[in-house]
C-alpha cells in the first residue's frame, strides 16, 4: 500500500485525526479517518499473594465507569515503561521494584494507531496516589478468581484489562 494523501482534521494534547487516502499496485484503494495516537502503558501491579490492582474512573466515550488496570499515554519522549513507572504512581499511588513486559497490541487497528504495551508490577510499595485534575479514580485489590468470573461475566469489557489478565493467567501465573 502506498499512502497517497493524509489530512489533518483535528489535532489535539492526546491525538490527531487525519482522513487518508491509500493505493496497492493493483489499484485497490482505501480510504478512511485515522485516529494517530503516541501509544500507551498499562500496568497490572500484582502483590505477593496474586491480588490484582484495578482503578474504577469514569469513562466518558462509553458513559460508564469501569473497573480496569490503570493505564496512560506516552509523553512525547518517554519510552512505554517510563510512562508505566509515572503513571502507576498518579493512579494508585504504587511503586514497583519489579517490570516485566506482558504484551504489545493495537487495540483497534481499523482506524487506531495506539499500541498499548502491558506491564507486570511487582515488588510493590505503597504511597500517596498524584491523579490528574481530571481524573477520579478508585482503586482496589481483586483476587485472580474475582477478575476471572468479572470476565467471564462480562463485569470487565475493557479490552486491555482482559488482554492482560488472561495472557497473565496462562503464560505467567503460576511462575
Amino acid at each position: 500500500m502506498k499512502l497517497i494523501s493524509s489530512q489533518e482534521i483535528t489535532r489535539n494534547r492526546i491525538f490527531t485525526v487525519t482522513w487518508d487516502h491509500a493505493v496497492d499496485p493493483d489499484g485497490f484503494e482505501i480510504e478512511r479517518g485515522i485516529v494517530h495516537h503516541r501509544g500507551s502503558a498499562v500496568m497490572m501491579a500484582v502483590d505477593g499473594k496474586k491480588r490484582i490492582l484495578l482503578v474504577r474512573q469514569y469513562r466518558l466515550a462509553v458513559r460508564q465507569y469501569l473497573w480496569e488496570l490503570p493505564a496512560g499515554t506516552v509523553d512525547p519522549g518517554e519510552k512505554p515503561l517510563q510512562t508505566a513507572r509515572r503513571e502507576l504512581i498518579e493512579e494508585t499511588g504504587y511503586r514497583a521494584k519489579k517490570w516485566t513486559k506482558l504484551a504489545e497490541f493495537y487495540p483497534s487497528p481499523g482506524f487506531l494507531s495506539e499500541m498499548m504495551t502491558i506491564y507486570v508490577a511487582t515488588g510493590l510499595t505503597a504511597g500517596d496516589a498524584q491523579p490528574m485534575d481530571d481524573e477520579r479514580i478508585e482503586t482496589r485489590w481483586f483476587t485472580e478468581k474475582e477478575i476471572d468470573a468479572k470476565i467471564r461475566g462480562g463485569k470487565i469489557r475493557d479490552a486491555k484489562t482482559n488482554v492482560a489478565f488472561l495472557r497473565w493467567k496462562r503464560y505467567f501465573a503460576g511462575k
